[in-house]
């Protein structure tokens, strides 16, 4: 399931550390990672990432089983803002905003023994290849 926030009043560079942070981690672990971590940009990540289990709920997945697959931080609008300076001149302040894309992916886990496995949902296909043989006609 995918989340989206667009125009997030900082800059991407700042975004980007929390949001590598959560790159392949379970939902429930990313939760606390965002608790813990004392970065702006954690309380806007941290609904985004409830809105994407939201999302994944509302489409019938099991909550338990899914993780941050990707999360991407872009750049948004620049708002330009000038600072006055010495001698009547001025130089300009950039006001950069973020557009967060956050994917999550449902991973099984199976258990064996005591250690567990992580298998991804995927599709095999196997082709048979079938031998034709010739007669040969006598006369």
């Amino acid at each position: 399931m995918k989340a989206f926030l667009k125009n997030y009043r900082q800059s991407p560079r700042k975004v980007r550390l929390v949001a590598d942070l959560l790159k392949g981690k379970r939902v429930a672990d990313a939760f606390v990672e965002l608790g813990a971590l004392p970065k702006r940009a954690t309380g806007p990540m941290t609904k985004l990432l409830s809105s994407a289990v939201a999302n994944a709920k509302n489409a019938g997945i099991n909550t338990e089983n899914l993780s941050v697959g990707s999360i991407t931080v872009n750049k948004g609008i620049v708002m330009k803002r000038s600072m006055p300076r010495a001698r009547g001149s001025a130089s300009r302040i950039n006001k950069r905003t973020s557009h967060i894309m956050l994917t999550l992916t449902e991973k099984e886990t199976v258990k064996k023994g005591s250690k567990k496995k992580t298998v991804a949902k995927e599709s095999v296909v196997t082709e048979k290849k079938s031998k034709s043989k010739k007669s040969v006609a006598t006369a």
